[in-house]
């Protein structure tokens, strides 16, 4: 596959994602997030408006097993991510996602960013964990002192079809949970 070919098919993921995040979002919180467009590599993936500012989003696909990643990514896995997924298979399945979602939160937050205000947003690719599944746990992982990420959200599905889930900060994750009047354990947090 070309150089070519693979930066088309990376921008295509990043937008669709951005896309599908953006619509969830302002369903959720009835706030509009508009005119999507993307950086150079110094700056996170995709910018748009949202509160009549700036806002930066950091695109990252969540997945479980090389081949599925390389079929998501369309491209040929770096030596170091092929062997952060080979480990992953030796992690019994149920707790995989959350080693997955660990793994990618620390690699994207030990990046620099040309940004002044930034989301993570994750969108899992992984079709066997479904929406209620990400729901359900709490997640426990250790951020840098002083993330780059304002806040970090998990697009359940590909599609969107099962929601998003605040995942960063504690009280984003609660203010979510008390809007959707929640018991602790159907929304995931940190």
């Amino acid at each position: 596959m070309s150089i070519l070919t693979q930066q088309s098919e990376k921008l295509m993921l990043e937008h669709q994602a951005a896309k599908v995040f953006m619509r969830l979002y302002e369903q959720h919180f009835q706030q509009p997030m508009r005119h999507i467009w993307h950086n150079q590599p110094a700056k996170p993936d995709v910018s748009c408006y949202f509160a009549g500012q700036r806002l930066d989003l950091e695109i990252a696909h969540l997945y479980g097993s090389e081949a599925e990643a390389m079929h998501i990514l369309g491209r040929t896995l770096s030596p170091q991510t092929r062997l952060a997924l080979q480990q992953l298979q030796q992690v019994p399945v149920r707790q995989r996602l959350f080693t997955a979602l660990e793994r990618l939160i620390a690699q994207k937050g030990q990046k620099k960013y040309d940004s002044q205000r930034m989301w993570l947003v994750i969108r899992n690719a992984n079709p066997a964990w479904q929406g209620q599944e990400l729901s359900a746990q709490q997640l426990n992982w250790s951020l840098p002192a002083q993330p780059p990420f304002e806040q970090i959200w998990l697009v359940k599905d590909m599609q969107g079809l099962h929601g998003l889930a605040p995942l960063y900060p504690l009280a984003l994750w609660q203010q979510v949970q008390q809007q959707l009047n929640l018991p602790p354990t159907d929304v995931a947090a940190p």
